[in-house]
Formats: structure tokens, C-alpha cells, sequence
């Protein structure tokens, strides 16, 4: 499927010499900090985590399985993608090893990198050209985006480049375009986000509200959407479903994607919870868990642990409402780094917190300005986000939505340095 031809006339050539940029210097950060270096420790744990377990047993010929280690048979407990892509790197530079890990974080640096594209799109159609190139130069330049890349071996990168082109591609349906066009974007409309689906679930929490957008904007336009909502949902499912049908066959009945929820509901809510993580509470931690979750089975366990969880939140709900609340302001402020979370404020997080601000301050004023696509920018921040403020926070949950945030961030500054110099421009009445 080719790029549209508009796509590709309206990418400066600066953007393409960004991103080759931005990959090399996130490459010589790789060797330069020694990043290909993993943890050794309980048997190279840290290298992938769960993923990684899964990943070893990919490669070891035992299928997608033991995510703990020792045998624990067929998992669903992460999603299929990231795994698999794991899996595929140790086959070939082995399970563990320094050249494995120098080829998952290149990757992981390339997907980095490619964001800066659907960064710039996206800056160019909601904003102008000025947001678009400073909010692209910024993402391919900042240190703190290239931890995300050249640090964990997740699908921390795979997940924003993901759903940029998702925002983007949400943008182009809700304007008018050829029937042909159209039925293209609407099948990879649908394509990306089963592939999203099966890289991080959690993005699914936006899907209702980008659809809704979406047939809204083209029926206020007296556009037809039935046809494209009945492609890209069987786009959608087709991509699932293979993943799916696997997971009936090993589990003997239906597991949408992933089974770990009950768990990681636990984590973040039980006895001594305080609206952070309870890594004491993980099977690779705690060897009471791990005995549990061996005797038990994984479905079992993970139905034992929501039981858990759940009997703790209807005993306490004035708990669990103060946490939550807590919580929320740990996503946008960032975690404390120290275990004592009693402290209202962390002053180590405070960039953290400035760059949530500034870019929640530029939605409001986008939709004051109605400009394009800034219901969609509000969708994005309302919706996706709410699992964390349930289950439990952390810095790296918030970078799946970092480029758009940095897109309203970056306009609220220009916007202000504009209205100083008295050049302060006329918002096209086009879309909220």
C-alpha cells in the first residue's frame, strides 16, 4: 500500500534527515552508556521481564510460554507482538546476549526515530508548519525520548508509533477523499489498530472514542461511514483472530489478548497499597506467588488474584477512591522515586509535570480556538489514560501519548511567543 502522493510532497526533506539524526545518535548513545549491558541478575530477569521469559521460550523451541521461567506452560499473560519480535532477535544472536540486546534497542531506536514522520503530519494538519517542525525537532533531540528507546527493552516505542499513525489516519477519515481512498484507509485504519492491539491492549481504551470521532466529524459532513466502520472492524477482527483462536485452543475457552489483569489490578490494589506499584507482590519476586501461580495454573491464579483485589476495594472504598485520586496526579506529576509516597510533591519530577501541563493548557485553548482535530487530542488525553488510574502509574504508561502531548505543548509556547510579538494568527474554524 502506497503512501498518498499528498503524504509525500508535504514531508519536508529535513524531517527524513531528523530521523537519520535522531537513530544514529540514539545508536552511539546505545554503545556510548553501555545500554546493550543488561542486568544479570535472577537469571537476566531484567533483560525483557515477562516478554523476555516468554521471548526465551520462543526461541528455545517451547512455544509462547513460561513467563516466569521453570516451566509454567502456554501464556497469555503478555500480548503476542513484542515477544515474538524478542524471540525472533534471540534466534539469531542469541538468548540474553549483548548482540541481542544491541539489536532489540537499535529497533526500538528506529521506531523512535520513524515517529518524528506522523509527528510532523500530524503537527502540519491540526496546527501549521512551525508547530509541526519544532514539535518533530524536539522528539528526534530529547534525551528524555531516547531513555524510552535506548534503556528498556519494551514496547515502549513500538506503542507511540503506533498510535501516532493511528491519530494521524483518524484525521485524514474525517475528511473528505476519494471512495477509493477512503476504503484503503479505513482497511489500514483497521490493520493498525489490531496490530496495536497486539502490542499493547491498553490502547484499545481510546478505540470507542477515536471511532465515535471519527463517524461524527464525517456525519456532520454529510459523509457515509457505515461501509468504512464495517471494513475496519473486519479488518480488525481478522488481524485478532488468529491470536485469538490460539488462545481458545491452548486455554479451552476465550482470552482476549492478555490474562494478567486480575494480577496487575492486585498490584496496585491490596493491603499497604498506597496508588503505586506492589512489585512485592510479582511471582518473580515473591516466591509465595510463584508457588501459587505453579500450582494453580495461570488462569486460576490471575482469577484468584482479581478475587483478591476486588474483595480488598469493597471493604474499602473510601481507600480505594483516595488511591485512584492519587493515582491520577502520579500519571501526570510522574512517581515519586522515593518508596515513601506520603509526600504531595516530588520536586524531581517537576519537567514531568510541566510538560503535562503545558500540554493539557494547549488542548483547552485548541478547543477554545476549535481548531482541527483538538476533540481528538481531548479524547486521547480523557480516554487512555483511566486503566492506570485503577490498577497503578508509572512514567512509562504516559509515553504511548507523548507525541501528541508534545504537539499541544509545543503550540501553547509558539501561541504565547506569537501573542507577545503581536503575530498571534486567525485558528481556522475547522474541527474540534
Amino acid at each position: 500500500m502506497e503512501m498518498d502522493k499528498s503524504l509525500r510532497t508535504a514531508i519536508p526533506r529535513s524531517v527524513f534527515w531528523l530521523v537519520i539524526f535522531s537513530f544514529l545518535l540514539q545508536v552511539a548513545a546505545i554503545g556510548a552508556f553501555h545500554q546493550y549491558s543488561t542486568r544479570t541478575a535472577d537469571d537476566h530477569f531484567a533483560f525483557g521481564w515477562e516478554m523476555g521469559r516468554v521471548a526465551r521460550s520462543i526461541a528455545l523451541g517451547q512455544g509462547f510460554s513460561n513467563p516466569y521461567g521453570d516451566h509454567t506452560g502456554p501464556t497469555a499473560w503478555e500480548p503476542p507482538l513484542y515477544p515474538y519480535l524478542m524471540g525472533g532477535v534471540f534466534k539469531i544472536f542469541g538468548v540474553y546476549t549483548y548482540a541481542s540486546a544491541w539489536g532489540l534497542l537499535t529497533i526500538n531506536s528506529l521506531l523512535a526515530a520513524l515517529t518524528c514522520i506522523p509527528i510532523y503530519l500530524i503537527g502540519v494538519k491540526t496546527f501549521d508548519k512551525q508547530v509541526a517542525i519544532w514539535s518533530t525537532g524536539i522528539w528526534a533531540l530529547l534525551p528524555y525520548v531516547w531513555y524510552w528507546s535506548i534503556h528498556w527493552i519494551w514496547d515502549t516505542t513500538f506503542t507511540p508509533l503506533i498510535l501516532s499513525l493511528i491519530f494521524l489516519l483518524a484525521l485524514n477519515l474525517s475528511e473528505p477523499g476519494v471512495a477509493k481512498k477512503q476504503s484503503w484507509r479505513a482497511v489500514l485504519f483497521g490493520a493498525l489498530w489490531g496490530i496495536g492491539a497486539l502490542a499493547n491492549p491498553s490502547m484499545l481504551s481510546f478505540l470507542p472514542f477515536c471511532g465515535l470521532w471519527i463517524w461524527r466529524r464525517r456525519s456532520r459532513r454529510r459523509m457515509p461511514s457505515l461501509a468504512g466502520v464495517i471494513l475496519s472492524s473486519a479488518i480488525f477482527f481478522l488481524v485478532l483472530s488468529p491470536w485469538l483462536i490460539r488462545n481458545y485452543e491452548v486455554f479451552g475457552h476465550f482470552v482476549f489478548l492478555r490474562d494478567d489483569f486480575g494480577l496487575q489490578f492486585r498490584l496496585g490494589n491490596w493491603k499497604g497499597a498506597d496508588g503505586m506499584l506492589m512489585a512485592y507482590l510479582q511471582p518473580n519476586l515473591n516466591n509465595l506467588e510463584f508457588e501459587k501461580f505453579q500450582r494453580m495454573g495461570e488462569l486460576a491464579y490471575a482469577a484468584d488474584c482479581k478475587r483478591l483485589a476486588f474483595e480488598w476495594v469493597r471493604e474499602n472504598p473510601g481507600r480505594f477512591a483516595v488511591i485512584s485520586l492519587k493515582r491520577f496526579f502520579y500519571y501526570w506529576n510522574g512517581v515519586p522515586k522515593a518508596t515513601d509516597s506520603r509526600a504531595p510533591v516530588d520536586f524531581r519530577t517537576s519537567l514531568f509535570l510541566a510538560w503535562s501541563v503545558l500540554a493539557i493548557w494547549g488542548m483547552l485553548r485548541a478547543l477554545k480556538q476549535n481548531r482541527p482535530g483538538s476533540g481528538l487530542f481531548a479524547g486521547l488525553i480523557l480516554t487512555y489514560p483511566t486503566t492506570y488510574y485503577f490498577v497503578f502509574p508509572h512514567a512509562r504508561y504516559r509515553h504511548p501519548i507523548e507525541p501528541e502531548l508534545l504537539i499541544l505543548a509545543v503550540f501553547l509556547v509558539i501561541e504565547a511567543l506569537r501573542t507577545g510579538e503581536g503575530t498571534e494568527r486567525t485558528p481556522e474554524l475547522s474541527a474540534g
